[in-house]
């Protein structure tokens, strides 16, 4: 499978000019299309308690089988994490993350949510889900992050 080799190149210089380095505007996040919204658990509460990103599955982006590479699946999948906590409470960090890879992606628009399973002081507790563009589950992360210290 050849890649869109002008595609890819577009994408990378588009990355280069767009970014900055912070929340939702870092290099990666450029290159890889990311579009970010959040949404409140309890609207009463008003607190951001899920991430949901979105981005296109690119043939630059694919393992040699075609599919969407397991390094960009987890590296979406923590970066909803992140952002969630950040939005939240500040920067936090991921401490660990277990992946289990369900099904392929091969094409599409792809669909991450990161949210609190427990949400603590010091630690946190998170899983995160990647849908394909026909809502299917095709990766699910869970997480451990340390929270940021509180002044």
């Amino acid at each position: 499978m050849q890649i869109d080799e002008t595609a890819a190149r577009t994408r990378f210089d588009k990355a280069l000019t767009e970014y900055a380095q912070a929340f939702e505007t870092f290099f990666l996040a450029r290159l890889l299309d990311l579009g970010f919204e959040y949404f409140p658990e309890d609207a009463a509460d008003g607190e951001k308690n899920l991430c949901r990103i979105s981005f296109p599955a690119e043939d630059f982006l694919f393992n040699p089988q075609g599919s969407l590479h397991g390094g960009t699946i987890a590296t979406v999948m923590d970066i909803s994490m992140g952002h969630l906590i950040n939005k939240v409470a500040g920067p936090g960090a991921t401490i660990e993350m277990k992946i289990q890879y369900i099904r392929p992606v091969l094409a599409g628009i792809v669909t991450v949510e990161g949210s609190f399973v427990k949400r603590g002081r010091n630690l946190s507790f998170m899983e995160s889900k990647l849908l394909d563009s026909d809502s299917n589950l095709c990766a699910l992360a869970t997480a451990t992050w340390k929270m940021p210290k509180l002044s």
